[in-house]
């Protein structure tokens, strides 16, 4: 039944993708953050939706009249770098069978970045990318919830098997990465019964991610909740907010969570941690004797013959920084590092240039929250192998977007006015 539905869900959508090539980048940003093919047990599990929505959606996009505009900034400039040494990376790569199926997977979350960089357009059609964003995780925030809470927190949460968060640990570091943009909705949320609702889900979500037994989710939600009530306007409500969840958590979880939770600093007596030092370890000494690393999923036990400290402690690269550094060298991990940090001025940017001016709270409170998402990923990703998930392309994409808005409306910033640079790409 649910294949079914799924199928009369999208096929009945692909129509309106075709006419407006928004409604395919909300399906497609649906249906990579959230798998709910996964979720099914017949011909929709390995049905290639995405792929299909993505093909509908660019004919249309190539096809309408409307002006396309790919935005040229800090951001976007590092990011095109970061890709061509990708591939530069993958054409000299030891392990060329795995290194090019994973720059296939890749590329294509890159792709869809710069499909929607040049779709969306309007201020609605910003927000109802992040309410897309935040619903289609939120999703698995209320479903983790309520199963933690039911089961005393005695069994972890597991994202949809076969999907990006299959793991518990990834499914916390996407859970905790994606609580400041529902809690941007729910600031966004024009009826108040709505906004109690987004309160519970994000209360919800941050109850599935404890419930999934991360570590890392943990020193991650740490510092994201500290930079949520930062940047907050309303830092009592949201103080309040971040309180409840305290004593949540106490009475929700049992002796074994905060017993797993205390081996963080007993890191020397955990094989799992030694197995990440090892693996880090290796990261060095592949970026060490090679200039461009030795290409994506290079983490394999040849490899780890070779250049591990331990050659027989096999281990995946458990951080996105000693992935990036593994796979693409030294000016891979440059460029990733510069990517987030350009990410992060695009929203100080925001922040500015709105100060003072009501009409444009709604674009502060969204590159807030963006960087709070950020902040959460930076941490949590330290302990994951997560260096190219979709969810934060996603949240850098709608950053970039924003700019690209206010700055095609020629918003003043400190008394001049600023004015896009952009690619004007002809209409079909």
């Amino acid at each position: 039944m649910r294949d079914y539905a799924l199928f009369a869900v999208i096929f009945g959508l692909l129509p309106f993708a075709f006419k407006k090539p928004f409604v395919g980048v909300l399906m497609f940003t649906w249906v990579s953050l959230m798998n709910p093919h996964r979720l099914t047990y017949g011909a929709a599990y390995d049905f290639p939706f995405a792929a299909l929505i993505v093909v509908v959606t660019l004919v249309g996009l190539l096809a309408a009249k409307q002006k396309k505009v790919f935005p040229v900034t800090p951001v976007t400039v590092v990011l095109i770098l970061l890709i061509i040494w990708m591939l530069v990376t993958t054409l000299a790569a030891q392990e060329p069978d795995r290194a090019w199926a994973e720059w296939n997977r890749v590329m294509k979350t890159m792709f869809l970045v710069c499909v929607i960089l040049l779709t969306v357009n309007t201020k609605h059609e910003i927000q109802v990318l992040a309410w897309t964003i935040a619903l289609s995780l939120g999703f698995y925030g209320l479903k983790g919830g309520i199963f933690t809470i039911l089961s005393g927190g005695g069994n972890h949460v597991f994202g949809p098997e076969g999907s990006y968060i299959t793991d518990n640990n990834a499914l916390a570091l996407a859970l905790i990465t994606v609580v400041p943009i529902i809690w941007y909705v729910q600031l966004t949320a024009k009826y108040k019964i709505v906004r109690y609702a987004l309160m519970g889900l994000t209360l919800m979500t941050v109850v599935s991610a404890v419930g999934s037994y991360s570590r890392g989710a943990l020193l991650g939600g740490a510092c994201m909740f500290f930079f949520l009530w930062l940047k907050s306007r309303q830092k009592i409500r949201t103080g309040l907010v971040i309180l409840l969840i305290v004593p949540l958590i106490y009475n929700v979880m049992p002796s074994q969570w905060f017993e797993r939770m205390n081996t963080i600093d007993d890191y020397k007596q955990d094989d799992s941690a030694l197995g990440r030092i090892n693996a880090w370890g290796f990261a060095v000494n592949v970026a060490s004797s090679n200039l461009t690393g030795a290409g994506f999923d290079c983490f394999t036990h040849r490899l780890f013959l070779i250049y591990a400290p331990d050659p027989l402690n096999h281990h995946a690269a458990h951080s996105i920084y000693f992935q990036v550094l593994g796979e693409h060298g030294y000016i891979g991990l440059a460029l990733y590092l510069l990517f987030m940090f350009m990410a992060w001025r695009s929203g100080s940017r925001i922040i500015k240039r709105c100060k003072g001016r009501e009409d444009l709270k709604w674009a502060a409170d969204l590159a807030a929250m963006c960087q709070v998402s950020m902040i959460g990923f930076a941490v949590g990703g330290a302990f994951l192998t997560m260096a190219y998930y979709d969810l934060y392309y996603d949240i850098v994409v709608l950053l970039v977007l924003t700019e690209k808005l206010l700055s095609s409306e020629s918003i003043p910033v400190s008394g001049t006015v600023k004015h896009d640079i952009s690619i004007p790409l002809s209409a079909s």
